[in-house]
């Protein structure tokens, strides 16, 4: 069957239809990570986005439960140059075109992807729709494109959190292999991580087991006092999607938070510590997204390659004096960690359990054990 993605500016890409049969809309933007397809499915933090895969063959490995980071796909739609209609490996468990028709998310494949991308990058991240059938109304899919809720000012991250509280219980954690992975501090006191979940993934929590964390998952608009009550020995803020400014409440909550305990934060995480902490943060033209960008650690001398999605960051200008960039961007300068001088409290721009990967970053998981222990003591 036909499909059709529409820009809000005009931009017309036609190509064929796959996963479900539906039109879905949202803000499109490029993630160029060169594999890890169903990673990227089922990362909350694409709530309300279409994702354009610069990879040009996409589904050749299928899927499997395994590799989720949440329990569906949170994209709202998929752009490919080629899309396989069947996968070829041990461990898959059913065909990423079955499996997103099974959640309802509409695919266009066979246009030319790099044409999207270049646009994208030239004219930035913008509203579109996937559309398919025989018979479409190009002018009265821009129309809708146009008509698409915009991202900015969106408080996305309470829509995609768990509702209720809970233990995440991962005793036995696998690797790709099907293997037992043992916990790099077998031996020591076990830590209490209370987690915020404004659209965590799967593989935080792995990591965070990993290091000895009995982690409890609480939802998004949880008070500070209710969190202090669970006595924590460290709280962690998540990833998740949209706009931080309209978040309000976290960051009230991180102010209140802010020296009782030690706090770590990833990307939407690392925003709303940058707004709780006096600073501003502004929308991206179009957005970091793949596993695949240089950031330099400040502390080390070292560049690590990451995993990162994110289309807001964190203004460093303006931040006080008693907060310090820890990590920048390579690509383009922008700020990528930071630290508070006296309270351990600490956040990165990037994804440090990047899964496929790059494992460059998993130190950090380390490092907020080791804030624990010495907070601890």
């Amino acid at each position: 069957m036909l499909a059709m993605l529409a820009l809000e500016d005009g931009r017309i890409f036609r190509g064929t239809s796959y996963g479900a049969q539906a039109e879905c809309s949202g803000e499109v933007v490029f993630n160029t990570s060169l594999t890890g397809y169903q990673e990227i499915f089922t990362d909350p933090s694409y709530a309300g986005q279409i994702v354009v895969l610069t990879n040009p063959h996409i589904g050749n490995y299928g899927t499997t439960p395994h590799d989720a980071e949440a329990a569906r796909p949170y994209i709202e739609g998929l752009v490919t140059r080629e899309f396989s209609p069947m996968s070829s490996n041990w461990r898959s468990t059913q065909v990423a075109d079955e499996y997103l028709e099974r959640y309802g998310v509409p695919v266009i494949s066979e246009i030319d992807t790099r044409a999207v991308v270049r646009h994208l990058r030239a004219h930035g991240v913008m509203r579109g729709v996937i559309a398919s059938g025989e018979n479409l109304d190009e002018a009265a899919l821009v129309a809708k494109a146009k008509a698409v809720r915009n991202m900015t000012g969106t408080d996305l991250a309470s829509v995609v959190s768990t509702k209720t509280t809970y233990q995440w219980d991962d005793k036995e954690p696998k690797n790709q292999t099907g293997d037992k992975l043992l916990s790099v501090s077998e031996g020591v006191d076990q830590m209490h991580v209370v987690a915020y979940d404004f659209g965590i993934k799967e593989n935080i929590l792995r990591m965070l087991t990993r290091e000895n964390c009995r982690v409890t998952v609480v939802p998004a608009k949880t008070s500070a006092e209710d969190v202090m009550a669970l006595k924590p020995d460290g709280i962690f803020f998540s990833n998740g999607p949209g706009d931080p400014e309209p978040l309000e409440y976290a960051v009230e909550n991180i102010r209140e938070l802010q020296g009782q305990a030690p706090m770590f934060g990833i990307c939407l995480g690392h925003q709303l510590f940058g707004l709780a902490l006096g600073g501003k943060t502004y929308k991206l033209k179009f957005g970091h997204h793949g596993g695949n960008h240089p950031i330099m650690n400040h502390e080390t001398g070292k560049v690590e390659i990451t995993a990162q999605n994110h289309n807001y960051n964190v203004d460093p200008s303006s931040l006080p004096e008693n907060v310090t960039q820890t990590h920048t961007n390579l690509n383009d300068g922008t700020m990528a960690g930071l630290k508070h001088k006296t309270d351990p409290m600490f956040s990165v721009q990037y994804h440090p359990e990047a899964s496929p990967g790059p494992h460059d970053s998993h130190y950090l998981f380390r490092d907020f054990r080791k804030m624990m222990e010495a907070w601890k003591k």
